[in-house]
């Protein structure tokens, strides 16, 4: 077993060095959650999933009806951070090269140049993504999944980090297309948010209507904080009763009757992928990290499996007959599922 082995046992003087570590970087994410806060109200639990995509190299997708600052949360996120950002608004009449790019007919040389669409940059705002057609959609499965874009017979790589955020409107179904199933799958988390409060809602509205407009943004990390913290997660010991921990929610989705669930067998169609036991794992590490933890515990798999999970269950007719979505089926596996 080599050193590096996350699933080893892992000396005490070894987790108090990572965990202080962890402390110490700690203190720059929450400086960044400081600095979002100036513009987003309430939503924390938005803007930690977009930290933990962050921290975690994957993309994320956010469902909500309109007006829930989906769109603000990810712009200020990108205004806080050293990297460039560039919003694509999804339509029924875009077509792929207006994402990846096109080649252009040089009549001077004679030959052709590539001229670089939008999704060459940092942070991807993919907003509405559901209005446009599969094949729009899937321009950005080799961005998403390989960190490249072929134009022709070129490919090129896109710069570290690289994050695709998506937004998707629940309400209209008129001009929208179901996202492939092939695409859900290469998002890391899907987060469904909620209205404010009250009290939230009057902070909206006191940030929005004062005489001297929006608060402005200050940059807090760079691209190379982003990398560091980025190696740091990975070191977040993961214990082996953990990891069968995960494996065990991932799998009683597929075979729920081997676990006392089979009750649940005629309400999904088809289970989670090996995706989700990785990005379980992922977002688990994420998620001690940004509660200053240098270990994940149960508690951190369940907080961050809806939004793992949710969008890799497939449900059956008879569980949208009963009103059943997939949290409420995750809720009863997580309920049934021994925790070490």
């Amino acid at each position: 077993m080599t050193e590096n082995d996350n699933s080893a046992v892992q000396p005490e003087s070894a987790l108090q060095i990572l965990g202080e570590k962890v402390k110490v970087e700690n203190e720059k994410i929450q400086l960044l959650k400081s600095e979002i806060g100036k513009v987003i109200v309430g939503q924390e639990h938005m803007v930690d999933r977009l930290l933990i995509a962050l921290l975690c190299n994957g993309h994320l997708l956010l469902e909500g009806v309109p007006g829930l600052a989906k769109t603000l949360a990810i712009k200020t996120l990108s205004d806080a951070l050293e990297v460039s950002y560039n919003r694509i608004q999804f339509t029924p009449d875009l077509l792929p090269a207006d994402i990846t790019g096109t080649q252009l007919y040089d009549q001077k040389s004679g030959g052709f140049t590539v001229r670089k669409g939008p999704v060459f940059a940092n942070f991807i705002l993919a907003d509405e993504i559901n209005r446009a057609p599969a094949k729009v959609q899937s321009a950005l499965l080799e961005a998403m999944q390989e960190r490249q874009i072929t134009i022709g017979d070129e490919s090129f790589q896109l710069d570290e980090p690289f994050l695709v955020l998506a937004t998707m409107n629940p309400i209209d179904q008129e001009g929208t297309y179901p996202l492939p199933e092939a695409q859900v799958d290469r998002f890391m988390m899907k987060v469904v948010l909620g209205y404010p409060t009250k009290e939230e809602e009057k902070q909206i509205l006191r940030i929005n209507v004062r005489p001297e407009g929006m608060p402005s943004i200050g940059k807090v990390l760079s691209k190379t904080d982003i990398l560091r913290f980025r190696e740091l997660v990975k070191e977040v010991y993961l214990d082996e009763k953990i990891e069968q921990y995960i494996i065990d929610i991932v799998f009683a989705t597929r075979t729920p009757d081997k676990f006392g669930l089979g009750f649940l067998e005629p309400l999904i169609s088809f289970g989670c992928s090996p995706r989700a036991s990785i990005n379980l794992a992922l977002t688990a590490k994420a998620h001690a990290f940004l509660n200053n933890r240098a270990f994940v515990i149960p508690e951190d798999v369940r907080a961050v499996a809806p939004e793992v999970i949710r969008h890799r269950m497939g449900l059956s007719y008879e569980a949208e007959a009963e009103n059943m979505t997939a949290t409420d089926i995750l809720s009863k596996i997580i309920g049934r599922i021994q925790v070490p």
